[in-house]
């Protein structure tokens, strides 16, 4: 099995959307019974709640339900039961590398070096902006989760 965690800060936008995206396509794909897939973030703000309405609103406009996720703290544990620890932005790459057992770093990347389509090297945090960030934000993350699922089914 292939474990999947998503990180961003809070756990209610970035990495709560790249769950349910990439969790469709796997899914899609029919590997659910290979690929378990979480999230979390790098601060405790919002543990327990769930997902922003907007990103919850934005995915579900493109057939994504995200209301089932709560948010929860990336823990030292998860470097060792994850394969894939995926930060949506160097910030997080660095508050988890901050916390990440030695021997486990190389299993820290961001989650845009999956993308085909995109110059950009982070997904932007869309909390304090309007639903445009939203859109945008599901654009990258539908990009690059083709090409993580690529990725693990090429090493499968």
């Amino acid at each position: 099995m292939t474990k999947v965690l998503f990180v961003c800060m809070g756990n209610i936008c970035r990495s709560p959307t790249a769950e349910g995206v990439f969790r469709q396509k796997v899914i899609d794909a029919g590997m659910e019974d290979a690929v378990h897939i979480d999230s979390a973030g790098t601060h405790a703000y919002h543990v327990g709640q769930p997902p922003d309405e907007r990103a919850q609103k934005t995915a579900l406009g493109r057939g994504f339900d995200l209301s089932r996720q709560r948010a929860r703290k990336v823990c030292a544990d998860d470097f060792i039961e994850y394969d894939y620890i995926i930060a949506m932005d160097s910030d997080n790459v660095s508050n988890l590398e901050a916390i990440c057992p030695d021997g486990y770093e190389d299993r820290i990347q961001l989650f845009l070096d999956y993308s085909e389509n995109t110059t950009h090297t982070e997904v932007p945090d869309p909390y304090y902006g309007g639903s445009n960030g939203f859109e945008m934000v599901l654009d990258m993350v539908e990009d690059a989760a083709e090409g993580l699922l690529k990725r693990i089914q090429k090493s499968g």
